[in-house]
């Protein structure tokens, strides 16, 4: 797949994005371009909009790792989904995972998509080979986090669901694809975000000459 980045991103500046696009926005999000194109050179267009529509619902718009609650500190992350957890804000948690460890470990949210539990950092540490049980924040360095997100949705590594699952020859299911990472959470929001990464994407590819 060829793309002409510079049209895809002036495609992408007026929708999802405000308007305008920071440096940092355009580095994470070439981040996940360059990943996907090394991890699935073949792979389906649609499977790249709906994982740069994940990753700019999951991070705010920031297209950079982010914790859980957005906090800037681990510690800060976990003393906000204490106060929540305790006023019964939090109903659909069975116990705190946030909360360190023995080792002083937290297993909160954390990257372009929100990897939580230990279970699930031990399960990415297979996919990317990087021990991400032995040093969790990690998941906050950019590539590492890209390498989660792509892998994690091809692979469906969070949930047990890929994206092969809901688009294929058959079918695009850009809102059953919330479930490759979070129930039908949003998932009508993210799939109108999923579309307008795939129209860009659609506009901005560049014609392979024919071989032969």
């Amino acid at each position: 797949m060829l793309l002409d980045r510079q049209h895809f991103f002036a495609t992408i500046r007026g929708a999802p994005f405000p308007g305008r696009l920071s440096a940092t926005q355009v580095n994470g999000t070439e981040l996940v371009l360059d990943e996907f194109e090394v991890r699935a050179p073949d792979g389906d267009i649609r499977h790249l909009a709906y994982m740069l529509a994940t990753a700019f619902h999951e991070t705010a718009g920031t297209m950079q790792p982010v914790r859980e609650t957005l906090a800037a500190s681990d510690d800060a992350a976990i003393r906000i989904l204490d106060r929540a957890y305790a006023a019964g804000r939090l109903g659909q948690v069975r116990t705190p995972y946030w909360r360190r460890d023995a080792d002083g470990k937290s297993w909160l949210g954390r990257g372009l998509v929100q990897l939580t539990h230990r279970r699930n950092y031990e399960a990415m540490s297979a996919v990317t080979g990087i021990d991400l049980v032995e040093r969790p924040e990690r998941a906050m360095e950019p590539q590492v986090s890209a390498a989660i997100l792509v892998e994690g949705m091809l692979r469906g590594s969070f949930t047990g669901r890929r994206l092969s699952q809901y688009f294929d020859t058959q079918r695009a299911d850009w809102e059953g694809a919330r479930a490759i990472v979070n129930g039908n959470d949003r998932a009508a929001l993210i799939a109108g975000y999923g579309r307008t990464f795939h129209a860009g994407l659609t506009a901005s590819l560049i014609e392979q000459p024919a071989v032969g």
